[in-house]
C-alpha cells in the first residue's frame, strides 16, 4: 500500500491500463490469482530490438 503525505500541497495521480484518478490519497495494490498468462521468449530478438521495431518501424 502507497500512502500520500501531504496530498493538499502535492496533489498526487494515479494510472492504471489508460484510467486515472486524481487526488488520491492512497493507493493499494492487488494481485488476482485466478488470471494466468504465457509469456515467451524468443531468444534470436531482444526487447530492444522488438520495441524500436514497433515504435520506429526499423
Amino acid at each position: 500500500m502507497i500512502e500520500v503525505l501531504e496530498g493538499d500541497k502535492r496533489p498526487v495521480a494515479a494510472v492504471a491500463d489508460h484510467d486515472e484518478v486524481r487526488d488520491v490519497r492512497r493507493v493499494e495494490v492487488l494481485s488476482d490469482k485466478t488470471i494466468s498468462m504465457r509469456m515467451l521468449f524468443d531468444p534470436g530478438h531482444s526487447l530492444e530490438e522488438r520495441i524500436l521495431r514497433e515504435q520506429f518501424g526499423y
